[in-house]
């Protein structure tokens, strides 16, 4: 088994390179492998596992920037007159 068979390559979804970890999990529970089989899923797994968890990080990174970025936006005030912004805006036109 080569690297490259160990960490999925870009191309794999997490969805998908989750049920093949639960695949392997599941293979490996029933115990039905040699052992050169159950080693090498687990170290398939391993790689998955550690794909999925870079994944699942990235995604945590870009809700936190997401939720950094709403919460520096300015509110709205209260008072904000949409006809007088539109007036406002009609005349610079002017």
């Amino acid at each position: 088994m080569s690297k490259g068979d160990l960490v999925p390559g870009q191309e794999l979804q997490f969805e998908e390179a989750l049920a093949q970890l639960e695949e392997l999990v599941g293979r490996m529970e029933t115990g039905g492998l040699s052992l050169a089989e159950a080693v090498g899923s687990y170290e398939r797994g391993m790689g998955l596992a550690a794909f999925c968890t870079d994944l699942l990080d990235s995604a945590e990174l870009r809700i936190r920037e997401i939720e950094t970025a709403a919460e520096s936006e300015p509110v709205p005030d209260a008072a904000f007159d949409l006809e007088a912004e539109i007036d406002l805006l009609l005349l610079d036109k002017e």
